[in-house]
């Protein structure tokens, strides 16, 4: 629901019911994951989307029917109808579960609260129960990183629920989580989908080269908040790297000890000179991030293997590093080398092969991986 997090704000703020349909399971391969929503006012406004346009009309009357009946919320399955064509239901495969629910505003002032911090672009997560038993169907928990606010049904669950949604935002992730069952502390079992919103991930790039330029744009393009840092500061200026949210001038290794980076952070290293490279990667591979790429030959790779492994660098951390960085794609300028370095990047975040999609025969929407701790090291 985050998604359209600033449109429900201001109908909450208005004082506006509203239907909301939210993608609670995915299967195959739907268009979009869970946590998308799509919502209808009183008014018969629909802002969102939870499939792409497959099955936005039948999720639009379902909406209506639920704010006029003032209903209890429904869950249904969209999927793909093989002996019917033509009937509603998902052209690419797959199967949602979306569950539509009626939306009081006053009744909920903990999702108000949420999606004003939300569409603030503040850290929140929003814990959402989407199956259990039917008085707690829809009821929601705002989580922040300092409190939490509304309840699940018993100060356990609001606890365990609390526990997991701020590991989830943390991460940046959206994931479904299952929790109760156990008479002693949780007795009922309850599905929840912790929606988060997180600022945006870092991409931290190491080296003001022309690379560094192209590179910065794609990702801010992908939503990252991009830094270039270099030590030389006739290079590190903001002139020649306008898409970057910041240019540093300080040693690469200096930087980075001093800033704070999370298993979502890519470092990327193009700065091709030992006495930059090697106290940086040997840093950077022991850190909690997500991607850590350099930029070199195959030859300047061993080399610089080397050199880390002598330095003191385990086996299991060397293993860590994107070297050369990218994907093969051919690429040869500093454009096609972005693309190329953002698409390993993409891929490995989300787990993809880098293959050609019309050579497999695998769904081509992977599920959402579960955030993790890269191997080899403690937890942040």
């Amino acid at each position: 629901m985050l998604n359209i997090a600033t449109t429900l704000y201001d109908w909450c703020r208005a004082g506006r019911s509203f239907a909301l349909a939210t993608v609670v399971h995915v299967s195959g391969s739907a268009p979009l994951p869970p946590g998308t929503a799509l919502a209808v006012d009183t008014e018969g406004t629909a802002v969102g989307s939870i499939s792409g346009g497959c099955v936005e009309g039948a999720v639009y009357d379902l909406c209506t029917q639920v704010l006029a009946d003032c209903s209890a919320p429904v869950r249904t399955r969209f999927g793909y109808s093989d002996e019917d064509a033509f009937a509603v239901g998902l052209t690419c495969g797959g199967e949602i579960d979306v569950l539509v629910q009626r939306v009081d505003p006053a009744a909920q002032p903990q999702l108000t609260a949420a999606l004003e911090a939300a569409a603030r672009r503040r850290s929140t997560a929003v814990a959402h129960v989407v199956d259990g038993p039917g008085e707690l169907l829809g009821h929601t928990l705002h989580v922040s990183h300092q409190t939490f606010d509304g309840t699940l049904g018993s100060a356990d669950t609001d606890r365990a629920v609390t526990a997991q949604a701020r590991a989830l935002l943390r991460a940046g992730r959206t994931a479904r989580i299952e929790v109760g069952g156990d008479a002693g502390t949780c007795p009922q079992r309850l599905s929840v989908l912790v929606h988060t919103r997180a600022p945006r991930p870092r991409m931290l790039i190491f080296g003001a080269t022309d690379f560094a330029a192209a590179l910065s744009r794609a990702g801010s393009f992908l939503g990252y908040h991009v830094t270039v840092c270099d030590a030389r500061p006739v290079f590190a200026t903001a002139t020649r790297f306008p898409y970057a949210d910041e240019v540093v001038t300080d040693w690469p290794h200096r930087y980075l000890a001093a800033t704070e980076v999370d298993i979502r952070t890519a470092v990327c290293v193009l700065t091709h000179d030992p006495k930059f490279d090697i106290p940086l990667l040997r840093l950077a591979l022991g850190l909690p991030v997500g991607y850590v790429g350099a930029m070199g030959s195959r030859r300047t790779h061993d080399h610089r293997v080397d050199a880390l492994r002598e330095a003191g660098v385990p086996q299991n951390l060397l293993a860590r590093l994107r070297s050369p960085i990218g994907l093969d794609l051919g690429a040869s300028t500093p454009e096609e080398t972005a693309v190329s370095i953002t698409a390993e990047i993409i891929a490995h975040t989300n787990h993809g092969t880098g293959l050609p999609l019309s050579d497999g025969t695998d769904p081509i929407h992977h599920p959402t991986p579960r955030s993790h701790v890269p191997a080899g090291l403690g937890a942040a």
